[in-house]
């Protein structure tokens, strides 16, 4: 059909309606708003179903916007390294129309559908296995950390008992310098003059005292330790149970969640991390969510802990092998002082002994010597009686008489006499002094003999009291049962 020219203004005719122009213009404006009610209920209607990033721009073409508009949807053709292409629809949400080579997005009704009930209980059921996986994930954690923990607990435990053990060497050990100094108390009086091993049992006694105070103050921090790590331990278990009752209807393993989750641990940073890419994250605390607050303090709670305890765990270790080794060396070095001791007083008993054997037999040469000079000093003194005199003994016999009949002649026999009666009644008498003072010496170098000897004999009981209790088939009960008795 050849298109209609309108005449230009000045030809055309006069406006010829008889109609009011009141009435023409509210007919005209009846129909603008319906026309214009009619446009917005079907942009308000394809609204309700399309995208709202899909909204057309009212000031373009409806053929233009509609290009504008289906232009992301259509596919993208891309180059491969041989030289061909390929179409690729584009990436996102949506149905794929591959004989038309468009991808349209995903529309979303804003509007309750005939399906709004199953929707609205899938979804439900959607959020709430969403809610029930993540508590699901939060109580594995809770138990593994809760595992780690325990297993350091029962190291912990362990490790006490050794120390304990150890703890109790130290007191049996303590026993044993007490019971030591006891008996070496019991020497004589002369052999309990201050000596090395005196003072290497006072030494060993202070060193004792003070490992006994550092295995003390070890086992007090170890069961400040125990009780954190049982208080943790029961939290732990309390919230993985919290957790669990939102698992109730799932049946999957704690240890697959984990193993799905990527990481093995939350709380153990000890294990070297595996060369995969890590997994998921710690999530976010959420006071209503599946990782609460309460569940956070309590993973940091674990994590601190069992940081402290592995430094506890390195001390005391350390400490129970430095002072196992150096409460043995300070035995070796008492038991060596008490070797030598006894090694000392046996050289000074077989001296001593060599010397009272050689007095033994001076004293009896000393004796007879003495009987002779006894049995000498009667011979020069003479018969009692003047009738018992032979006549060569007396002082007048005739020859005597026949010389003192001249003047002058006056014989020195009577005084020579008298002199040497009086000189071998002095040397009797310092012999008889001697005498005594060798049986004197005798008798005491007897008594210190006899000391060294018990001194040797305590010695030597000393050292196989330590040596018997200081087995360790010996327990502390048993040393201090023996003390006792």
């Amino acid at each position: 059909m050849p298109p209609v020219l309108l005449p230009p203004a000045a030809e055309r005719p006069q406006d010829l309606r008889v109609g009011d122009p009141a009435w023409r213009e509210a007919a005209l404006a009846g129909a603008r708003r319906a026309q214009q009610l009619t446009e917005r209920c079907g942009r308000e209607a394809v609204a309700m179903w399309q995208p709202a990033e899909g909204a057309r721009d009212p000031h373009l073409a409806h053929h233009l916007s509609r290009a504008a508009y289906m232009e992301p949807w259509r596919f993208r053709v891309e180059m491969l390294k041989g030289g061909g292409t390929v179409e690729k629809p584009p990436p996102g949400d949506g149905v794929t129309l591959w004989r038309g080579k468009t991808k349209p997005p995903a529309w979303r009704a804003r509007m309750p559908l005939p399906l709004h009930r199953d929707a609205r209980t899938l979804q439900t059921a959607e959020h709430v296995f969403t809610h029930a996986r993540g508590a699901r994930l939060t109580a594995a954690r809770l138990g593994r950390a809760q595992s780690q923990v325990n297993s350091q607990l029962c190291r912990l435990q362990r490790l006490r008992e050794s120390c304990d053990r150890r703890l109790g060497e130290l007191r049996k050990g303590l026993l044993v310098n007490q019971q030591s100094a006891r008996l070496r108390g019991f020497r004589h009086a002369s052999e309990k003059i201050p000596d090395r091993v005196d003072s290497t049992l006072k030494w060993e006694k202070e060193e004792l005292k003070a490992m006994k105070r550092t295995m003390e103050v070890d086992m007090e921090k170890s069961e400040a330790m125990l009780k954190a790590l049982a208080s943790c331990r029961d939290t732990l278990g309390f919230y993985c149970q919290e957790r669990l009752q939102a698992a109730e209807l799932m049946n999957q393993p704690l240890d697959k969640v984990l193993e799905q989750a990527g990481r093995h641990s939350w709380v153990d940073l000890s294990r070297a991390p595996t060369p995969r890419t890590q997994g998921l994250k710690t999530p976010p605390t959420d006071p209503v969510g599946t990782y609460t607050p309460e569940c956070a303090a309590a993973l940091f709670q674990a994590k601190r802990l069992l940081m402290e305890s592995k430094e506890v765990v390195a001390d005391m270790l350390q400490h129970e092998r430095d002072l196992g080794e150096q409460q043995r060396q300070i035995g070796h070095r008492v038991h060596n002082a008490l070797q030598q001791k006894m090694r000392e007083t046996l050289e000074l008993k077989e001296q001593m002994n060599m010397t009272l054997g050689l007095m033994r037999g001076t004293i009896h040469r000393c004796h007879k010597f003495n009987q002779e000079m006894y049995v000498t000093h009667g011979l020069i003194k003479g018969p009692l009686l003047k009738t018992h005199l032979e006549a060569r003994e007396k002082l007048d016999r005739p020859l005597v008489r026949m010389y003192q009949k001249h003047v002058g002649t006056q014989l020195p026999e009577a005084m020579r006499l008298a002199q040497g009666t009086d000189k071998l009644q002095r040397h009797n008498v310092l012999m008889e002094k001697n005498l005594k003072e060798l049986l004197a010496t005798r008798d005491g170098l007897a008594g210190c003999l006899g000391a060294k000897e018990l001194g040797y004999q305590i010695d030597y009981n000393v050292v196989r009291l330590r040596r018997r209790q200081q087995h360790p088939h010996m327990s502390y009960e048993q040393a201090q049962q023996l003390v006792h008795d």
